[in-house]
């Protein structure tokens, strides 16, 4: 009996008549969380966690009709149960469990095993089949420890501050800046850029708290920027409002540094391995605690992740979907341009 099988529109829940984070527009769209190629323009419907309502009504549209449920709140549709359990990615991230007579399927949508307390952390769901991403899917990507991180990242500032420059930091404005932002915390005043700022609002309207930052406009004056911490989207890398910072140094944030390392990747200063995505180590042991008996590995390193499966006995199968971050970049640069317009 299969209940979900793989479409040109995305993965549609067969007895269910719905689809989970499709790319195209359907009737029905259950998603897993809000990044740009997760949570698309043009469905008809939306299902989502309460907390990423208020993210995807800002990033789509604020008359989309969406409806939410919280974790491990069940929904029937056409009689498949339907439930959201953390996944640790951003905040209102979810996997999606489906249940039909008997069996389970779960779409983990993006997911991270450790925490960084700010998102509700993973948590292992069994299943018959699971749907894994492979972002990192790569011995090479092991992530360090977050007070490890969190070192790594404080004595850069401080060795910036006591050469009289300010600490510029780049990433996603949903998911990576709220956890620069709380690596940051309590470490000095945090200007964040407008998108970053337009997106906290969204998050904190649902209740959550964030770490205090305050909104950088084109208006600035450079002095008052002096020895700052600034964090701004990738898309601003070379811009002219950088430009404007004094004595800026700049240093980017993303799972991928782990093999660029402190070289000067698109002329940054440093690069600091800060990712909202499990590495090896978390995708197998998610894999694992899923007990599944078929394993579905989407976009990333899909090819050798699910090969690997396959040599140690977790019977797996490579599907080429339509997620990964080049859509996340160029939604991201739309939600820059029109940020820094207001």
């Amino acid at each position: 009996m299969k209940i979900i099988k793989f479409t040109n529109e995305g993965i549609y829940c067969i007895p269910g008549k719905f689809y989970l984070d499709p790319w195209y527009p359907v009737d029905y769209a259950i998603i897993s969380h809000g990044h740009a190629d997760h949570a698309r323009w043009g469905m008809k419907h939306y299902l989502c966690h309460t907390l990423t309502k208020n993210i995807i009504k800002h990033r789509i549209g604020a008359d989309i009709s969406v409806e939410t449920l919280n974790y491990n709140e069940p929904k029937t549709i056409n009689g498949v149960q339907v439930s959201f359990h953390p996944a640790g990615h951003i905040i209102g991230s979810c996997q999606i469990r489906l249940e039909y007579k008997g069996k389970v399927v779960v779409f983990s949508g993006d997911y991270k095993i450790k925490e960084d307390g700010l998102t509700t952390p993973f948590e292992s769901v069994k299943c018959h089949e699971f749907i894994t991403e492979s972002t990192f899917g790569l011995p090479i990507y092991k992530w360090q420890p977050e007070h490890l991180l969190k070192t790594q990242i404080h004595d850069w500032i401080q060795t910036n501050l006591s050469n009289n420059r300010t600490s510029v930091f780049f990433g996603y404005s949903l998911g990576k800046s709220q956890r620069i932002m709380k690596l940051l915390e309590d470490y000095g005043e945090i200007y964040v850029h407008n998108a970053i700022h337009h997106i906290n609002n969204a998050i904190e309207t649902s209740g959550v708290a964030l770490p205090k930052t305050i909104r950088l406009d084109g208006n600035f004056k450079k002095d008052d920027m002096k020895n700052k911490i600034v964090i701004m989207p990738p898309a601003l890398l070379g811009s002219k409002l950088l430009k404007r910072i004094p004595n800026a140094a700049t240093a980017i944030c993303s799972g991928w540094m782990q093999i660029l390392g402190n070289r000067r990747w698109r002329g940054v200063d440093a690069g600091f391995v800060v990712s909202d995505h499990a590495d090896w180590d978390g995708l197998l042991q998610a894999v694992k605690a899923s007990e599944a008996e078929k394993v579905y590995v989407t976009h990333g390193s899909q090819a050798s992740f699910s090969r690997y499966l396959n040599e140690i006995g977790i019977e797996s199968e490579e599907v080429i979907t339509e997620y990964g971050e080049e859509q996340i970049n160029s939604e991201e640069k739309k939600t820059v341009e029109t940020a820094t317009s207001k």
